[in-house]
């Protein structure tokens, strides 16, 4: 009962994966379980895998690529980015960001949300539901939990919601949410705590899932928009307060962690990992967190890229969103890499440079450059340097062949904010550490992870 609280495509020896792999600070402490000392995990599946209820056998890969771009595009409006210590948990990939199981309440109920590193609040639909997008798994029934507790207008969980999202009145003393998304999705309701049970029980780093209580969530009785009807909701991955990891933070020391693979590596699971993760046998590359507003967002310095031996400045010259630090925004969700636009104009000529094949267009004229791509193609590393930190793209995380003779580069401008996708993260282990305020990357074979 409820109670109330105060691989990829091949071209010769061209291997171009089709990708769309689908993450002022201030933290909020709420009481949750002890120190977890191993951590936990959670499977990770790309919408596009077979292993994924969204999975279309009828699409193309080059369908699925444009589809990818499509998601890319409407997601950056929303914006206006061997193991040894770990928890792990479930994820599918829908909409361009992944789904991911846990379970909720007592006794457990299990739903599946879209996993988001641009989020915060953790929500599912619930009833009874006043409007809510037609979903296939059940709806969480609240009255039915014996550890489901209203949140209070006032208290410290409801003051964490940013004024703009938080609904109090003078009739009720619930506090309330309201969600508004840049592509007219919405959810509202009811601030709620409650228990939450994260990571399979054949999970290869715990005997058993792994509880924890009076975890802050929002349960949504009026929802809509373009929510994928296998899901139940969104759990927030972001940098704020009221975030899924940041309400862990004790309990996973602040670290956090993911190793994303191309969709049709084999039918396996991408991994998200709570806690620490590492791999003795390669090198990590480090560059701080900035603080930034919003805190949600995962912010880092850009400062130059490289194409092969060319080394071009971020910024020098450009739209103040590209000067500074903090100018870029690392996103699990979105597909491509967003650069600014000024800037991408030198990237693309020292592109046209650097590789050797005749240049096309896009049939479709979303992607470019685009080159007719042959058995002896060469394609260059493309190095982003961050502030303290080189990572090495190879070709597989920036091109992909999206006809049977044309590659196509998979970095695109913007006029608003630089975006570094997740098809750039791919075979990467990119781990987080919220306390020490700095994200790493270590090249890594995800098809390898446990």
């Amino acid at each position: 009962m409820a109670s109330t609280f105060g691989n990829c495509s091949v071209l010769s020896s061209v291997v171009l994966p089709i990708m769309c792999i689908c993450l002022t600070q201030w933290l909020l402490v709420f009481p949750v379980a002890k120190t977890i000392p191993n951590g936990f995990s959670v499977d990770l599946i790309h919408r596009d895998s077979p292993l994924s209820p969204l999975y279309n056998p009828l699409e193309t890969p080059f369908d699925r690529f444009y589809n990818a771009y499509n998601r890319s595009i409407s997601r950056i409006n929303r914006f206006g980015p061997s193991y040894s210590k770990a928890v792990w948990s479930d994820i599918m990939a829908s909409g361009g960001e992944y789904f991911m199981n846990i379970s909720i309440g007592t006794p457990p109920v299990l739903v599946l949300g879209i996993a988001d590193t641009g989020s915060d609040l953790t929500w599912v639909q619930c009833k009874p539901c006043e409007e809510c997008y037609l979903q296939k798994p059940p709806l969480f029934d609240p009255m039915k939990s014996s550890t489901y507790k209203s949140v209070q207008c006032g208290s410290d969980p409801c003051n964490a919601l940013d004024s703009s999202d938080r609904v109090c009145d003078q009739e009720q003393s619930t506090c309330k949410y309201s969600y508004s998304y840049g592509d007219r999705s919405f959810t509202r309701g009811n601030v709620a705590l409650e228990k939450f049970t994260i990571g399979a029980a054949n999970s290869t780093r715990i005997d058993s899932p792994v509880s924890f209580p009076n975890l802050v969530f929002g349960c949504g009785h009026k929802n809509g928009g373009t929510f994928d009807n296998v899901g139940s909701g969104i759990i927030g991955l972001g940098g704020g307060p009221l975030s899924l990891v940041k309400q862990l933070s004790k309990s996973i020391h602040g670290k956090f962690s993911y190793c994303l693979q191309a969709p049709d590596s084999a039918a396996k699971s991408s991994k998200l990992i709570f806690g620490t993760a590492t791999d003795s046998n390669s090198v990590s590359t480090s560059t701080p967190l900035v603080d930034r507003d919003p805190s949600t967002y995962y912010y880092v310095t850009l400062e130059a890229i490289s194409v092969g031996d060319k080394k071009l400045a971020y910024g020098s010259g450009s739209a103040s969103s590209a000067t500074g630090e903090g100018n870029i925004i690392i996103d699990s969700g979105t597909t491509l890499t967003f650069l600014e636009s000024e800037f991408y104009n030198s990237l693309e000529s020292a592109l046209e440079e650097a590789i050797k094949a005749k240049r096309v267009s896009d049939p479709k004229g979303l992607l470019s450059p685009c080159f007719e791509a042959d058995k002896d193609m060469d394609l260059p590393v493309i190095t982003f340097h961050f502030s303290g930190a080189d990572v090495k793209l190879q070709p597989w995380n920036t091109f992909a062949q999206v006809q049977d003779h044309m590659v196509c580069f998979t970095i695109v401008p913007s006029n608003d904010i630089a975006i570094f996708g997740n098809l750039s993260q791919m075979d990467f282990l990119v781990s987080y550490d919220l306390e020490e305020r700095s994200v790493s990357f270590t090249p890594t074979d995800c098809t390898k992870n446990p």
